[in-house]
């Protein structure tokens, strides 16, 4: 799959630092694919089932809908449901879960089905094409009751847009 599409923005987010990232959930311009790099920090093991590095010849005719595997992020950043699409594999993901290493970060990590495919994958910047944001609402209601938390805190308040509050939190 190509990546040199012209109306494709790369924003380049780096790993280097652990300092909170700032971020903006500014809805993408019109008619443009929004693209971003994201730094995969873990790859977790996980019983659900994701599509394997094996290749298949499919029909023609038949199409079987693509495999979303699932991920994790800070929700205040990457609301719960926001499907993705890595341009260097195709493979698509959806934020589903979010953990306290992620809070504060512009990083998403990936779940994949066994221990060498997480060895294989390591950590690394890839960039993606958002394909559709969650519901940042949707995140706040499942995140509230949670708050004894200091990481779930902190996604609450920059949900709430008290980002000074949540980086206080530190």
């Amino acid at each position: 799959m190509s990546t040199d599409n012209e109306d494709t923005d790369v924003i380049n987010i780096s790993s280097g630092d652990a300092k909170l990232e700032k971020f903006s959930m500014d809805k993408p311009k019109k008619g443009k694919p929004v693209t971003t790099t994201v730094t995969t920090t873990r790859v977790t093991k996980t019983t659900k089932t994701t599509t394997k590095g094996a290749k298949r010849a499919v029909a023609a005719g038949k199409s079987s809908p693509p495999r979303i595997g699932s991920a994790a992020a800070d929700w205040s950043r990457w609301p719960v449901g926001t499907t993705f699409r890595l341009l260097s594999t195709g493979q698509m993901y959806r934020v589903e879960d979010y953990g306290w290493a992620l809070s504060g970060r512009n990083t998403i990590d990936l779940y994949m089905a066994n221990q060498r495919d997480m060895n294989n994958w390591g950590a690394r910047q890839e960039p993606i094409q958002v394909l559709h944001w969650g519901d940042p609402q949707q995140s706040l209601q499942i995140l509230q009751s949670h708050t004894e938390h200091k990481h779930i805190k902190r996604m609450v308040l920059e949900l709430q847009g008290r980002n000074e509050e949540a980086a206080a939190l530190q």
